[in-house]
């Protein structure tokens, strides 16, 4: 984690649910699959990938509704009871359903601090949406091991340990 992060906040619409984080995420995703063009109505979604104990609930309260996934493991998308924005999920994404969010970076107060580091499934991206020149972009999905910072990777083992070590429970 950076020691220069500064905190950002962020919520939904109506702003009953407001949340900060004070570290910089793993990796920024903008997934262009079919799922993500469906659940935001727009080309991709944008997320940023945090360690779920990293985004704190700063006023309200959330609602957890799990959706269907590619993975057939469900998708759990947390949202305002309110106004109905999703602000993160929890996929599968390696077992660590409940331990691994994907921010929505557009539910920060200052999205722009956030761009993607990585485009995935460009396959199905809409075809007149331009990837940005120069920006890393994957067909389907990348190797995390090639594809994030050796920071975030230390993050990520780390929170793998914990959880190991909390019985294996990963979800």
């Amino acid at each position: 984690m950076s020691d220069t992060f500064e905190s950002l906040a962020g919520g939904c619409t109506c702003g009953e649910v407001r949340y900060e984080v004070t570290a910089a995420p793993l990796i920024v995703h903008a997934c262009h699959c079919r799922w993500c063009q469906r659940q935001t109505g727009g080309p991709h979604v944008i997320n940023a990938l945090y360690e779920a104990e990293l985004i704190k609930l700063t006023a309200g309260e959330v609602e957890e509704i799990m959706t269907p996934s590619p993975s057939g493991e469900g998708q759990l998308i947390v949202r305002c009871p309110r106004c109905r924005v999703a602000i993160w999920s929890n996929y599968h994404f390696g077992g660590l359903k409940k331990h691994i969010s994907f921010l929505r970076v557009g539910t920060l107060d200052n999205p722009d601090t956030m761009p993607p580091d990585v485009h995935i499934h460009v396959s199905t991206k809409m075809p007149w949406y331009v990837i940005p020149p120069g920006d890393y972009a994957v067909t389907n999905y990348y190797d995390r091991r090639a594809t994030w910072s050796e920071a975030s990777q230390a993050r990520y083992q780390k929170l793998v340990s914990k959880v190991d070590a909390a019985g294996g429970k990963k979800r």
